[in-house]
């Protein structure tokens, strides 16, 4: 392969790290780079990130994927054309419009800490938890950024400050992330994209706009919601100060949509992620499908401004990767999270034990932020390997109780076909096999 060629490259912004990948015109990785970066827990249920170390992180993996690539002689400083943004979604941060900087740190997707925000919206407004379903498509949830954002308008005295200076900006991680590609307080554009606006349960998904009833129930300003763009367009080029100065920004999805992109999931097909928390969704092509069985109604992707809009079902999972963490860094059971598979498979089954993984309640189909999690079955024969064994079958558990409400809500009962599944935990051949073993087979059209 010639050397001398065309590259784009791919921000991955993630829960717990960020990467930056370099493609060749055949779509072909040449080089990455990746940095994991701090976790803030600064109470039971409370998940925060470092806005300025997530930006750290994503400017370190671009330089340093830059040089790999040069250093193995690809021109990528002549021949990056354009850059994509894919990013952890629901992540909620505001901050100065004057000076770039956070007012506070960013409330990560999985914090529980607006449950009593929840319960109050719920008494108060006329359709309960559904309230907003028919506009957003999302059940009033700790789980979207507008509950997040509603806490720091009501706790955080730089928030209040801010809206009342109107100095404040808010977004989700890939509007932080674009805002500061180009030029941050000196003219960056302050934009989002359909996907990710499609989880701030602020988002109308007929309109794709902000809705405005939903806006003054809540009380939050428009001025300070950025614009919303779609998934395949030019936003911008990337300025003075990062690495790759003058490349184009085309493109921006929600991590989970751009895996049922990059998986070609076309309507009726499905996939499934395993990461820090496990997300199913399957294609509904251009109809809004309103779940009867507690799952998400969202945008699936809109490909250039003018294009059709695909739309999707979801069932989003909270802890799936997270709980091996757990073994690894509370508990000690192992030293790294790819030791769970042998440990595990140590054992022939869980000897009667089984894990649900609540640490922050439950998430799809069952919306109950008040659960936590629990180990049962345990007797004296049970062992480290046991539990390992419990904690990857509760994985499959969670995913099979989505899957099973996706064929309810899209009327098929046909147990033939596939689930695509792609994420970092299906290195882990025993996972796959026991997903398989959970019946959590799926069907297309």
């Amino acid at each position: 392969m010639s050397k001398e060629d065309v590259f784009v490259g791919a921000i991955d912004q993630g829960t717990s790290s960020s990467r930056f990948i370099i493609y060749d015109k055949s779509a072909r990785p040449i080089t990455s780079h990746q940095v994991e970066f701090t976790q803030f827990y600064p109470q039971a249920g409370w998940v925060e990130h470092d806005p300025m170390e997530i930006l750290e992180s994503v400017k370190v993996c671009v330089a340093k994927a830059v040089d790999k690539a040069t250093a193995d002689g690809f021109n990528v400083d002549k021949g990056l054309k354009a850059i994509g943004i894919t990013n952890q979604r629901e992540t909620t941060l505001v901050w100065s419009k004057s000076t770039g900087a956070p007012l506070h740190n960013a409330i990560v997707w999985m914090d529980v800490r607006t449950t009593s925000i929840c319960r109050r919206l719920e008494k108060e407004l006329s359709g309960g938890k559904g309230h907003f379903v028919d506009s957003c498509g999302l059940p009033i949830s700790t789980y979207f950024s507008a509950t997040k954002l509603l806490w720091l308008m009501e706790n955080v005295d730089a928030v209040k400050e801010g809206i009342k200076k109107k100095d404040a900006l808010f977004g989700t991680v890939d509007t932080w992330l674009i805002w500061n590609l180009t030029g941050g307080k000196d003219g960056g554009f302050h934009v989002t994209d359909v996907s990710n606006a499609s989880r701030t349960m602020l988002m109308n998904l007929k309109t794709l706009d902000w809705d405005p009833a939903t806006l003054k129930t809540l009380g939050i300003p428009g001025e300070i919601l950025p614009k919303i763009v779609s998934n395949a367009e030019v936003i911008g080029n990337v300025a003075t100060g990062w690495p790759i100065k003058g490349v184009q920004i085309s493109g921006c999805l929600g991590d989970q949509h751009a895996a049922m992109l990059g998986q070609v999931c076309r309507k009726g097909e499905a996939k499934s992620t395993y990461g820090t928390g496990a997300f199913i969704l399957l294609n509904t092509g251009d109809k809004v499908i309103k779940s009867n069985h507690g799952l998400l109604s969202t945008i699936a992707y809109k490909l250039g401004s003018k294009a059709q809009t695909n739309y999707a079902l979801e069932g989003s999972v909270a802890i799936a990767g997270a709980a091996v963490q757990w073994l690894r860094d509370n508990l000690g059971i192992i030293s790294s999270a790819s030791d769970i598979e042998a440990m595990a498979s140590q054992v022939e089954n869980t000897g009667g034990v089984y894990f649900v993984p609540a640490f922050n309640g439950l998430f799809a189909p069952w919306w109950r932020d008040d659960a936590r999690g629990i180990v049962i079955g345990i007797t004296r024969y049970t062992t480290k390997a046991h539990i390992a064994r419990a904690v990857l079958e509760s994985m499959c558990f969670q995913v099979k109780d989505v899957v099973d409400s996706m064929q309810k809500d899209y009327g098929n009962d046909k147990k033939d076909g596939v689930l695509r599944v792609d994420g970092g935990a299906t290195i882990n051949n025993l996972l796959m096999q026991t997903q398989v073993w959970t019946n959590c087979t799926f069907f297309y059209f």
